[in-house]
């Protein structure tokens, strides 16, 4: 059944997750992107659709599309991996789209984690590479701790200041889970990830308090009016502001990559020219460090424990990756929802493709 053009108001529209894999393969594909990079960048956004991670999800299919029509983002990209020496690498990505060159140096670091234990991967010549969980997870479910950051255009403010800075700097990291699904953190070093502030501004939403900042410096919840975010931590700030240049001197300096000022805006206007990314990744084997039942005993109790801890009066403690993983089972049955804005996107995609729209939940 095709999307219906109408939907009751407040009622999103929901698609399951295979039909929206298939959409965005087919779209990629006939954009002139490689089956490797459709597979990838594909697999990266139904991670954040499928886990609730929206900002993340298949709304940046049509970006996507602009990046490797215009030039910006290579379709046909010939990664090859620089040694260095030991358990380190540079991945020379040739302007790939960021999931595939970020799913690669994971595979890659993995490898040498498996005979060595520990593997890194400094990732140059990238683009936008999405939900840095996705990669962190690959490590994990290939029983491996999983850590993966990357560096972007400037939007964050400093602690207390007045001016884009830092990128948003996303950080993950993944912890396998014997007999249950990994420990998963997946977070932006500002206040809120800006693919939010653009969900916010689709929906109709205001932002949460303290997030972002006009162009003074000066915070605001209207979608519409933010200029810049601000860093993780509020009050604190400084802290959010630390991990971020943690990040920047992982993804940029060791990468020999640009910084964060340097960088292109990711939303153009010039959307021909690279953009230069870097990035990071890090596997390593618990095995390694420890014996494999000392591992697993560890985490087993380490998770009994904080989720059995007392929570205050209408909380729950939750575990990172909790909510996700909840989140992932509720859309396996429901469907994913779509914005307005990604809805209509879609609509442009299929039109201009030629490709049949994803049918509804209820298809």
């Amino acid at each position: 059944m095709a999307l219906e053009r109408k939907r009751t108001e407040g009622t999103p529209h929901r698609v399951m997750a295979d039909a929206l894999d298939r959409f965005c393969r087919a779209v990629l594909s006939v954009a002139g992107a490689d089956a490797a990079t459709a597979n990838a960048a594909t697999r990266a956004m139904l991670h954040g659709s499928r886990l609730g991670i929206d900002s993340h999800g298949v709304r940046l299919l049509d970006h996507y599309v602009r990046a490797l029509s215009h030039g910006r983002v290579n379709p046909r990209p010939k990664l090859h991996l620089d040694w260095k020496g030991g358990a380190a690498a540079a991945l020379e990505a040739d302007d790939a789209h960021g999931a595939l060159a970020a799913y690669f140096a994971m595979n890659e670091a993995g490898k040498l984690a498996q005979s060595l234990g520990i593997g890194a991967v400094a990732i140059r010549n990238s683009s936008h590479f999405g939900p840095a969980g996705a990669y962190a997870l690959a490590a994990a479910e290939a029983g491996m701790i999983g850590v993966a950051m990357c560096n972007s255009d400037s939007f964050v403010r400093l602690h207390e200041g007045a001016q884009r800075f830092h990128g948003t700097n996303p950080i993950a990291c993944a912890v396998p889970v014997p007999g249950g699904r990994p420990w998963l953190l997946d977070m932006a070093t500002s206040a809120i990830p800006f693919n939010r502030v653009q969900l916010y501004k689709s929906l109709g939403l205001k932002l949460p308090q303290s997030t972002a900042s006009r162009t003074d410096g000066e915070d605001t919840e209207d979608a519409e009016e933010a200029e810049m975010l601000a860093p993780l931590g509020g009050e604190f700030g400084f802290k959010g502001a630390g991990l971020a240049g943690l990040v920047e001197i992982f993804s940029a300096v060791l990468s020999g990559m640009r910084l964060s000022l340097d960088i292109a805006p990711m939303f153009g206007p010039d959307f021909s020219t690279p953009r230069g990314l870097g990035a990071f990744v890090l596997a390593l084997r618990p095995d390694a460090f420890v014996g494999e039942k000392t591992f697993a005993d560890g985490m087993t109790r380490y998770l009994a424990a904080l989720r059995g801890s007392a929570a205050r009066t209408g909380g729950k403690v939750m575990a990172p990756g909790d909510r996700e993983w909840a989140e992932a089972d509720r859309r396996a049955v429901e469907g994913v929802p779509l914005d307005p804005v990604t809805l209509e996107a879609f609509r442009h995609l299929a039109d201009r493709f030629g490709i049949e729209m994803p049918g509804g939940a209820g298809a």
